[in-house]
């Protein structure tokens, strides 16, 4: 159908939805900073009869995924969808009131510099193919439950990314999507692969979120829950 970039796609959800995609039809680009974890998982994903290839994408290069972006436009001019999915936590047990600075721009790379650059250096390709970009992410609004400064900021600039590039899509008509969408609590390294109540395996994840790209709406600059019998509660929302 067409190729997708997933970034992290070398484990966890990213990987999952590589599965997902690539089952149907699609050539998935395996964005992972490690090049031996990369072509792993492109290895393993060819015995689930996916097609992928590894893509050398580090968040905290900048330099590199501008090159990227130029060899993606180069060899895979028909990308259709960005999935921004690679993230860090930082150091999550830290206090609000006492995160050190180099926690706070780490996570800010990684989840937020990162993601930009690449997503700007992308859009000519993406709009040329009537794209789509995704950005997985979380709520951010007050939550005494959890509360990791690090990188609850970090995912807060990532949705206003989201939201300043829809407005000006739509106001400009071009022929380009964004959204996000927040999975809810998954078993991945992540969280140390915490296995809970309320908590869900990346390819349940991945099977909900590919119904969310495949049900026919726009879903331009939306916010979207995979599980959202879990955030009912005002404090959890965006």
């Amino acid at each position: 159908m067409s190729s997708i970039l997933i970034t992290g796609a070398n484990k966890g959800i990213g990987f999952s939805l590589a599965k997902v995609l690539g089952q149907q039809g699609n050539q998935v680009l395996i964005g992972a900073r490690n090049e031996q974890r990369g072509n792993d998982a492109v290895q393993q994903l060819a015995k689930e009869n996916v097609k992928s290839v590894y893509i050398h994408i580090d968040l905290d290069d900048i330099n590199s995924l501008e090159s990227a972006a130029e060899s993606i436009e180069k060899n895979y001019g028909d990308l259709s969808m960005l999935i921004n999915n690679a993230g860090i936590s930082g150091d999550m047990s830290a206090r609000p009131d006492n995160t050190d600075l180099a926690q706070l721009r780490e996570t800010m790379q990684s989840n937020f510099f990162g993601p930009y650059v690449l997503t700007k250096a992308l859009i000519p390709t993406l709009k040329k193919n009537n794209g789509r970009i995704i950005d997985i992410t979380i709520p951010t609004g007050g939550n005494e439950f959890f509360n990791p400064l690090a990188y609850k900021t970090s995912k807060a600039a990532l949705n206003s990314m989201t939201e300043s590039l829809s407005a000006y899509f739509k106001k400009n008509n071009l022929s380009i999507r964004i959204m996000s969408i927040h999975p809810g609590p998954t078993t991945t390294d992540l969280n140390e692969n915490t296995i809970a109540e309320g908590f869900s395996l990346p390819d349940d994840v991945a099977g909900k979120i590919v119904k969310i790209l495949t049900d026919g709406k726009e879903h331009q600059g939306d916010f979207v829950e995979v599980n959202k019998e879990l955030f009912k509660n005002p404090l959890l929302k965006k």
